[in-house]
């Protein structure tokens, strides 16, 4: 399959991704037990937007690309130097950031990102900035927050506890069922970046949460 995406469209490209992700989380139910399920796809828009959702592990990366196709991610520059999955990455034109510039890294997911979702391309952004341990919850960054509101498009949240069966600190993988939520999109429309950051946060606090307790 990476062997074909030199070779595709853009759009294409996109598509071969999202069965690369179908084939990887399906394979992990297979061979690891690691099922999912999604509640809130009523919630997803027609028109793309930015996600802003919790990072735990790498299978949120391939989840969500069979979620919302054609999709870009904000990442570090870094991971783009990882044979095969870094080559594949460059391909469909992530937002990669050099994390010890701050100040150019918001700048260019504000530019990047923007021209993507005005070509309606989905923009994930994890506000962490790294991989946290399920049940915890870090400090998000306001880049998304801010593209949002210079692009003019809302902000739709979205939960998961990946790491309870695939946590970021072990390669072995724990049978089980992910949960990830989608939320209601919520309105940039009269609110300043704080509190549109603080939305989102604590609505994926919340959900964290609630299907935590349920397991």
């Amino acid at each position: 399959m990476l062997i074909g995406l030199p070779l595709a469209p853009f759009r294409k490209r996109h598509i071969l991704v999202k069965i690369w992700g179908h084939v990887t989380i399906s394979l992990t139910r297979w061979i690891a037990g690691v099922k999912w399920e999604v509640k809130g796809k009523e919630n997803i828009p027609d028109t793309p937007c930015v996600i802003v959702c919790n990072h735990q592990s790498s299978w949120e990366t391939f989840f969500l690309q069979t979620l919302f196709t054609p999709q870009t991610q904000v990442i570090k520059k870094s991971l783009l130097n990882i044979p095969f999955f870094g080559w594949a990455f460059r391909l469909i034109k992530p937002i990669a950031i050099d994390r010890d510039d701050p100040r150019r890294s918001l700048q260019q997911i504000v530019e990047q990102g923007k021209q993507a979702l005005e070509d309606n391309v989905w923009v994930l952004i994890f506000p962490e900035g790294t991989r946290v341990p399920n049940g915890e919850l870090g400090k998000f960054s306001r880049g998304g927050i801010n593209l949002a509101r210079k692009a003019e498009r809302n902000i739709l949240p979205v939960a998961h506890n990946a790491g309870s069966c695939w946590p970021n600190t072990s390669w072995i993988k724990r049978p089980g069922t992910i949960s990830i939520r989608i939320g209601k999109e919520i309105s940039i429309e009269g609110k300043t970046p704080a509190q549109l950051n603080e939305e989102s946060r604590q609505w994926i606090e919340k959900a964290l949460e609630e299907m935590n307790t349920a397991d």
